[in-house]
């Protein structure tokens, strides 16, 4: 692995973001690519790196994920997650499981089955059996404001694989059931060793309408990774409207992002690079406190 680089890219969720919630995001995104970071620099697999950091962003309430997920119209709530492993091309994704803590996890089992997705009670199920539910009951979960993003995480390996993960908590106030893109491998997130590795966040049924995850992977080789994150947004806006963030990671290690949201908390970092977070596109990115090489 002599001169091999690492890279990892995280966001928050592609929305606005209030004055007084934006050290969160800022911070709460830093510490879920220090947890990235950990993994990556380590040797380990750009697919635990990404569960590791996804595990952070579910954690923290400042996210619509895991514990700050909100709620549906009968009060319920339904979580979404997937990864994938671009190495392989394996998926494993869960919709509308509820009682577990960190969806991210169940996704990751998934992962290693046969299946692809799976959903609702079956889902819910897969987790007990695996020991992934919250003992005595679902996860408890905070509320905050309405929401309606997606936490994600793009990562290259220093075995030169790619990775792809996303968690989501829905839309505030959605009918029990619904599932956005955050699950959908080519709308949500997509992995490939061959093209790169992309997580979306914004409008889910937009996303899903233009397949923009895929679209923007398939753009690489003819232009840059911003570029390319650029078009598809602005042609998910021609067609269908709707607002929405990307990360992308090519198999270089090139990073990629932007969004039509008034705001996109996203942090990132290469080996040999400090650690940078941004909420939003142009103004220039704060730089974090730790680094790696």
């Amino acid at each position: 692995m002599s001169g091999a680089r690492w890279a990892l890219m995280v966001h928050g969720g592609a929305k606005t973001i209030s004055d007084d919630e934006r050290e969160a995001h800022r911070q709460g995104c830093l510490n879920a690519l220090q947890a990235g970071r950990e993994v990556l620099v380590q040797g380990g697999t750009a697919v635990d790196a990404v569960v590791a950091a996804i595990r952070v962003l579910e954690e923290d309430p400042t996210f619509n994920a895991g514990h700050g997920a909100v709620k549906r119209t009968d009060g319920s709530v339904q979580l979404d997650a997937a990864v994938m492993d671009g190495s392989t091309l394996d998926i494993g994704a869960v919709a509308a499981v509820q009682g577990v803590p960190h969806p991210v996890e169940v996704a990751r089992r998934v992962l290693d089955e046969r299946q692809v997705l799976l959903v609702g009670e079956d889902a819910s199920r897969f987790a007990a059996e695996q020991g992934l539910d919250t003992p005595g009951g679902p996860a408890e979960q905070v509320a905050h404001s309405p929401a309606e993003d997606t936490v994600g995480c793009v990562a290259l390996d220093l075995h030169g694989h790619v990775a792809a993960g996303t968690s989501t908590g829905g839309t505030e106030g959605q009918p029990p059931g619904r599932v956005g893109d955050s699950p959908a491998a080519g709308s949500g997130f997509y992995a490939d060793d061959l093209l790169g590795a992309v997580a979306a966040s914004g409008d889910g049924e937009k996303i899903v309408r233009v397949g923009l995850a895929r679209q923007a992977l398939e753009l690489l080789g003819k232009q840059t990774a911003d570029q390319a994150v650029g078009e598809v947004l602005a042609t998910m806006s021609r067609r269908v409207g709707g607002e929405a963030g990307l990360i992308l990671l090519t198999p270089a290690g090139e990073i990629g992002w932007d969004h039509s949201s008034q705001n996109f908390a996203v942090a990132w970092q290469a080996s040999g690079q400090d650690p940078q977070a941004a909420l939003e596109r142009n103004p220039a990115p704060h730089t974090g406190d730790n680094s790696d090489a």
